[in-house]
């Protein structure tokens, strides 16, 4: 696949590459690709979510647990 970019994008990819620890444009290109796919799973997942109905109360002692869950699972 190749990509035609004005030289003001190609610029930018170019200093992006360098400055950011790419070996290519196509890493750099690659990774903006993965970003986008995982923003668009995260926004369909929390749409999902926002139209499932709520599963029980969530007060201050259930995110609490939450909490404590947490701590106890970290390394």
């Amino acid at each position: 696949m190749n990509i035609s970019l004005p030289e003001a994008l190609k610029a930018f990819v170019d200093t992006e590459v360098s400055q950011g620890g790419y070996g290519t444009s196509s890493e750099y290109i690659r990774e903006l690709i993965r970003k986008d796919q995982n923003g668009k799973s995260l926004r369909r997942l929390l749409l999902d979510g926002a139209r499932s109905e709520p599963l029980g109360q969530f007060d201050a002692a259930y995110f609490d647990g939450l909490r404590r869950m947490i701590k106890s699972q970290a390394p």
